[in-house]
């Protein structure tokens, strides 16, 4: 599965989350107060937060059916920025690994 697929499964109103949680996670990394592995946790909590905050300002939530759907919509659309932001960040990574090598 590459990139395309995985954005396909994205909200286009959500794929600015993308590099707002990639420039998230540089930032987080340059502190160097919190260790790496915690970054992509920290992104996807992030992720279903600014995500929550889009299904509630754009859905209705009259019933509970739809109260159970935003937060499925929230949780799911979340993970997956998050996803592509630190897959972004990977690709970036061996990239320039890959150049300094050859």
């Amino acid at each position: 599965m590459d990139m395309t697929q995985i954005t396909e499964y994205v909200q286009p109103e959500l794929l600015i989350l993308v590099p707002v949680l990639y420039i998230i996670g540089m930032i987080i990394h340059k502190t160097e107060k919190i260790d790496n592995k915690f970054i992509p946790i920290i992104l996807g909590i992030v992720g279903i937060l600014l995500s929550a905050l889009w299904v509630v300002a754009t859905a209705s939530l009259a019933t509970p059916s739809e109260i159970a759907m935003a937060i499925f919509t929230a949780i799911v659309q979340g993970i997956i920025v998050a996803g592509v932001a630190v897959y972004a960040n990977q690709i970036k990574k061996q990239a320039t690994n890959s150049s300094s090598q050859g």
